[in-house]
């Protein structure tokens, strides 16, 4: 099984928690167990580890029926591992033993289904999970434990009668709510910066330099410290519209493919999610301009706590951002493989020139596929029904998710954003 997703989310604290269950069972021998720390290691070196720790514990085979438990701890920093992996998993008992990695990036040259998950589907679950920041459900959890939480809905559903039950049983409590996103947007999702900003009321500058640390390292370590909050600065204040690669480049002072490049790494290090344009028939265009969505909000705060000069980001922006990662996860839950192929969420041109943020996506329901409402963000408290029309005359009804509106009455759905937030995650 792999494990991705930003760093600093909790991926290690998992692994080792995983460990320690496993190490408290009867049908157990902890010998069984091999956990690698893999962040320095080169490929050598994972070949090494390989042989030497299966050496180490061969009175396992002596004793014991069942094979090893393989736990590699950030083993996408290793060049070729997968090729590495598929070599052992072919030539010696690796291959039955029972291997979990985790990993922060999803690097396109590595092979993870073909190298390693082709025919080997087991009994059935997810061979690839995500570790995402805490979504806002689970921010309201741990911060607001008296909010009432609306259950989870499939986003093909949206607006089936339950739903509207739901969101009228929540109707007095919508400021609460607003209050409580608005929190969120600030502060994001990352485990320590909830909880600095709640015992706090802001993130650390210290953690807000680790983060930066991260996403240096990850997606531009050839750079000076400076460009890592220029890079996100340029991508929170557009993260609305279409991204020109080329304008991208010109404001950072790069060539269009080291802009590229660098745009690239940030999706493959699960800190940026590609949004495409789709067509009439919820197919993605290929040669059209996507929307880059950084995805937890704090990513959007960081470069204004570093560098005099640069804006706070624009609570209109993030509040589109949030909503469309929360409706990529959703999906990618519903499908698996989806986050990592960039097939989640698109959005869509009208006749008129407008966009609709985040259009219809083909979702497999129980009794088949069908197509998820389309959604149109907007940071607004009144006024609402002129951003409705854009959705009713492409689509007919769909869910406009507003600061703090909730108007049921209309084909299209006024929601605050937060409540939409909680029935898709």
């Amino acid at each position: 099984m792999v494990l991705t997703g930003p760093r600093r989310v909790g991926k290690s604290v998992s692994l080792l928690d995983l460990a320690a269950a496993l190490c408290g069972r009867a049908d157990v021998d902890p010998r069984q167990l091999i956990y690698v720390q893999c962040d320095e290691l080169a490929a050598r070196d994972l070949r090494r580890v390989l042989t030497v720790a299966r050496d180490l514990t061969r009175v396992v085979d002596q004793q014991h029926q069942t094979g090893r438990v393989w736990l590699f701890d950030e083993v996408t920093a290793v060049p070729g591992w997968t090729a590495t992996f598929k070599a052992a998993r072919d030539g010696t008992a690796f291959g039955d033993d029972t291997v979990i990695v985790t990993g922060s990036r999803w690097a396109a040259g590595e092979d993870i289904m073909g190298n390693l998950l082709a025919g080997r589907a087991g009994s059935g679950g997810r061979r690839v999970r995500h570790l995402y920041p805490l979504t806002f459900r689970d921010f309201v959890t741990a911060t607001r434990t008296g909010l009432h939480l609306p259950r989870k809905v499939h986003p093909a559903s949206l607006q089936d009668p339950e739903v509207r039950a739901e969101l009228e049983a929540s109707r007095f409590e919508v400021d609460e709510y607003d209050l409580a996103w608005q929190d969120y947007l600030t502060c994001g999702g990352f485990p320590r910066a909830v909880a600095e900003h709640t015992r706090d009321g802001m993130v650390s500058l210290e953690y807000v330099r680790d983060l930066l640390a991260w996403l240096q390292r990850d997606v531009d370590p050839d750079s000076g410290p400076q460009s890592m909050p220029l890079l996100l600065n340029e991508i929170a204040r557009h993260m609305s519209s279409p991204l020109s690669v080329r304008a991208t480049a010109g404001a950072l002072g790069l060539g269009r493919d080291a802009a590229s490049t660098r745009l690239n790494r940030l999706v493959s290090a699960f800190a940026g999610l590609w949004c495409p344009q789709f067509s009439e028939a919820a197919q993605r265009l290929e040669n059209a301009q996507m929307k880059l969505y950084l995805t937890d909000p704090l990513l959007a705060h960081l470069p204004m706590r570093v560098r005099a000069g640069l804006p706070s980001p624009d609570m209109t922006i993030l509040n589109e951002a949030t909503i469309a990662v929360a409706l990529a996860q959703t999906i990618d839950e519903l499908e698996e493989g989806r986050w990592v192929a960039g097939d989640t969420v698109g959005y869509a041109r009208t006749g008129g020139g407008k966009e609709v943020d985040l259009a219809p996506v083909h979702v497999p329901t129980p009794t088949g596929t069908e197509l998820t409402l389309p959604i149109e963000a907007k940071w607004v408290d009144a006024g609402w029904r002129a951003e409705a029309q854009v959705i009713e005359k492409k689509y007919g009804r769909g869910i406009l998710a507003t600061k703090s509106i909730l108007d049921l009455d209309h084909p299209t759905w006024a929601v605050p954003a937060p409540l939409l937030s909680l029935l898709l995650r």
